[in-house]
């Protein structure tokens, strides 16, 4: 057997398979830990994700939604001293290397081996760009390999400026700021491209350890670390001896905090929820949308103010009264009447405590403020106001009930024969049952469904009483079809979605239909005006204005309502606990929702000029008895001015016949 010779051939192979042998295994290796990289393709057209800002429709910011609070800029726009700054303290050989510091990567070794852990990072402008947009903070070998690697490919496809560009837009600042616009605003309150030199060092000052630095965590330690900015800009040539010495005096200016800044917040969360569902979680929380809504934020304010004043005044009677605990809750909204337009939204006392939304989503008894369906369905079947009703005991069998139904007027009194008009403006119930029984439970609640409420209306006579719970923006809307000549349009509260280039994302296309008869609706607007001049809504009077509207109370004065309108605004409140307790004894919808209401429209209307309700030309308006129906003379001490469809306007010798 011929043994194996250590000639200088079998040497040469011997070592070129152990060279080969060791390159396979180093490149497999590497393979293995750089296989789930992503590829480095077009960082010039990736997006940080930012602020999605919410305005009213008066162009107040309401709110900002963002995962990460960043407003990308051009580097254009960012000042030298800070590109400059943040080069010096970072990285100071970023325009040379080409994406590692190997000069850096041995010093930081020898001192990571003496300490036995990490202690001292080499990393780059581009690997840190590498690590903050691919992988994850955590320190380790592998990490740092990916990261070098993910560097290298950056360095080769993009410029200097088109990374530190990225890098300054990307990189977080502390304090909830990610990018230096937001961190511009966020501490100094005002864009980066308008910061001095000494703002620049503090925030080129902040990467290396941001939530340390920040100067909102602690000034006296940002104010040092900027002295060491600064220093090692004027060592570095940046700046000279005396701008360093200027800038070092700097006191620091830092913006007023704005904690709070969510505004309207019951109408915000409406709008997030709506936004969630049309654009998409992700889009509204990370591309930097612009809202607008409906909201006039100054009649937001004036709701705002109407509701604590009128909750603070009912409080002090539920105490008076002993109820324990007063805990009194209340819904508004307000739309445009022409355009559906959410105007003003409050949907409880304090969001903080409570975000649930009274104004849209609580379901509640309306009590009378229901009878105005009833009436209004009664005047489209061809009943007209003069027509006459009994108000009087009535018993209903029970039939499938337990027992026979007697229902009762609030007051506990019977007035007799009445019109349509007076019944309603007095707010009577037995009129209002009776008259549901004429038309048919099923037929009104029908009717109602068409007026835009979408909760169950259960067809039976009690319905008339209200006893079917609704939300408050459902009824609101159902009444906006009286003054809007019987065409209902769906609420809304965003207009528009832009992005942030410019483009329309979504717009709205208002929900319209006509669901009553002009003529119809301007029959009931001037009933319900009624209810104000001769009824049981007289205290709103005060507001020198064309305004009709309806209370309502429901049993125990649990729930106290006032719903009206004038000729362009629609607005609806609801007062009540959300334990259903009891408001208080005679805590009725004219005594604890009717005075918010009108110190909220007295504001609304205030500025505006003095519109008059529709009167279409198939109308006419005559002086009616509003006990009988009969016309009478305009100087007769009873008269009231009442619309009529033509053709059933009442005569002295016919009276409510119709």
């Amino acid at each position: 057997m011929t043994g194996f010779r250590f000639n200088k051939k079998n040497i040469a192979i011997a070592l070129l398979f152990f060279c080969g042998a060791v390159f396979g295994i180093m490149a497999g290796a590497f393979l293995a830990m750089t296989h789930d990289l992503p590829q480095i393709l077009s960082l010039k057209t990736f997006t940080p994700s930012s602020i999605t800002r919410i305005y009213s429709a008066d162009k107040v910011l309401l709110a900002e939604l963002f995962v990460e609070k960043r407003d990308p800029v051009p580097l254009e726009v960012i000042p030298s001293y800070l590109t400059k700054a943040l080069v010096a303290t970072e990285d100071r050989n970023f325009y040379q290397h080409s994406g590692i510091d190997l000069k850096s990567i041995f010093r930081a070794i020898v001192k990571d081996i003496r300490a036995g852990k990490f202690v001292e990072g080499a990393s780059t402008i581009t690997q840190q760009l590498a690590k903050t947009l691919f992988l994850t903070p955590r320190k380790t070998l592998l990490r740092k390999i990916k990261e070098a690697f993910l560097a290298f490919q950056i360095e080769r496809r993009y410029t200097k400026d088109e990374i530190i560009a990225l890098y300054l837009n990307q990189i977080y600042f502390g304090s909830g700021a990610y990018g230096v616009e937001s961190a511009a605003r966020i501490f100094f309150g005002k864009s980066v491209k308008d910061l001095g030199l000494a703002e620049c060092a503090l925030l080129a000052s902040l990467p290396k350890a941001p939530s340390r630095y920040s100067p909102l965590v602690n000034k006296d330690l940002a104010l040092t670390r900027r002295n060491i900015v600064l220093r090692q800009m004027k060592e570095t040539g940046i700046i000279t001896e005396t701008e360093f010495n200027r800038a070092k005096q700097d006191p620091l200016h830092l913006a007023k905090q704005h904690h709070n800044l969510l505004k309207a917040p019951y109408f915000v969360n409406q709008v997030k929820s709506f936004l969630e569902k049309t654009v998409g979680s992700s889009r509204l929380y990370k591309s930097g949308l612009t809202v607008v809504t409906t909201l006039d934020f100054k009649l937001q304010r004036a709701a705002e103010l109407a509701v604590e004043n009128g909750l603070l005044e009912l409080e002090k009677r539920m105490k008076r009264n002993g109820i324990k605990p007063p805990d009194p809750q209340c819904g508004l909204v307000s739309l445009n009447v022409q355009t559906g337009g959410i105007l003003a939204m409050i949907g409880g006392r304090n969001y903080s405590k409570s975000p649930f939304n009274r104004a849209a989503d609580a379901r509640r008894q309306p009590g009378s403020a229901f009878k105005p369906v009833v009436y209004a369905y009664a005047i489209e079947k061809g009943f007209s106001q003069g027509k006459t009703i009994l108000d009087a005991p009535v018993v209903f069998r029970a039939g499938d009930r337990k027992k026979d139904w007697r229902p009762e007027n609030f007051s506990g009194g019977y007035k007799g024969e009445m019109t349509l008009r007076k019944a309603l403006a007095l707010s009577e119930n037995i009129p209002a049952v009776r008259l549901i029984e004429m038309l048919g439970a099923s037929s009104v609640a029908r009717f109602g469904h068409a007026l835009g409420i979408e909760s169950t209306l259960y067809p039976n006579l009690s319905l008339a009483l209200g006893t079917s719970e609704v939300t408050l923006m459902n009824l609101t809307a159902a009444y906006t079809v009286f003054p809007n000549k019987g065409e209902l349009i769906k609420p809304y509260g965003v207009m528009e979605v832009v992005d942030r280039r410019g483009r329309v994302v979504w717009r709205v296309k208002p929900q319209k239909k006509v669901v009553m008869s002009r003529a119809g609706a301007s029959i009931i607007t001037d009933m319900l005006w009624g209810v104000i001049q001769e009824g049981t809504g007289m205290s709103a009077r005060v507001i020198q204005r064309p305004v009709a509207g309806k209370t309502g109370t429901t049993n125990n004065f649990k729930d106290a309502l006032f719903i009206g309108f004038s000729p362009s605004i629609a607005t609806g409140v609801w007062v009540g606990q959300d334990s259903f307790n009891t408001l208080g004894n005679g805590e009725t919808g004219a005594k604890a929702a009717l005075p918010i209401w009108i110190e909220f429209m007295d504001k609304a209307l205030l500025a505006k000029p003095v519109q008059y309700f529709d009167i279409p030309d198939s109308v006419v308006k005559v002086p009616m008895d509003p006990t009988t129906g009969c016309r009478v003379t305009g100087d007769s001490p009873h008269a009231v001015s009442a619309l009529f469809k033509k053709g059933t306007e009442p005569t002295q010798a016919r009276c409510g016949k119709y």
